[in-house]
């Protein structure tokens, strides 16, 4: 379990912390990306997963939420960053990924990866790019092999 401090708030890799209810709640009725997943689905999801949440120290609410799928040593992709309305425009979740960053960093990846529809400013501020050779990199879409959208 990881634990950081971030002023009044704290980041956490700990699962047994995790709001399930309120993180599939925000991502199957809020995340573009996400609309509609199935709790099942997003249980899989998370299970398989290196989660962070990120909780208001004195209430312990959660207010935002994260994960990585990641074999630890060559690759790891970042997804379903979101942070609750009601507590975006406070840097939340660049302080959010820059901790998940801060944590990968150890393992020695080739990359850290994430896809994203409209935010791609905000992780340019962390250090993101857009990948220098996308026609190198492919997909296969197996719940439905036409054109990729985000």
């Amino acid at each position: 379990m990881t634990e950081h401090a971030l002023d009044d708030y704290e980041i956490s890799t700990d699962p047994a912390r995790l709001d399930a209810d309120l993180v599939h709640h925000w991502l199957s009725t809020d995340a573009y990306w996400a609309l509609g997943r199935p709790r099942d689905l997003h249980d899989r999801a998370v299970a398989g997963s290196l989660n962070f949440g990120l909780y208001e120290s004195g209430s312990g609410r959660q207010v935002a939420y994260a994960r990585v799928v990641t074999d630890h040593a060559t690759f790891a992709w970042l997804c379903d960053v979101y942070v609750c309305r009601d507590d975006r425009g406070r840097g939340l979740g660049t302080a959010l990924v820059e901790a998940i960053a801060a944590q990968m960093a150890p393992c020695g990846l080739s990359r850290l990866t994430l896809a994203t529809k409209d935010a791609h400013g905000v992780y340019e501020k962390i250090g993101f790019r857009r990948m220098a050779a996308p026609e190198e990199w492919m997909t296969l879409g197996l719940v439905d092999p036409g054109p990729i959208e985000f």
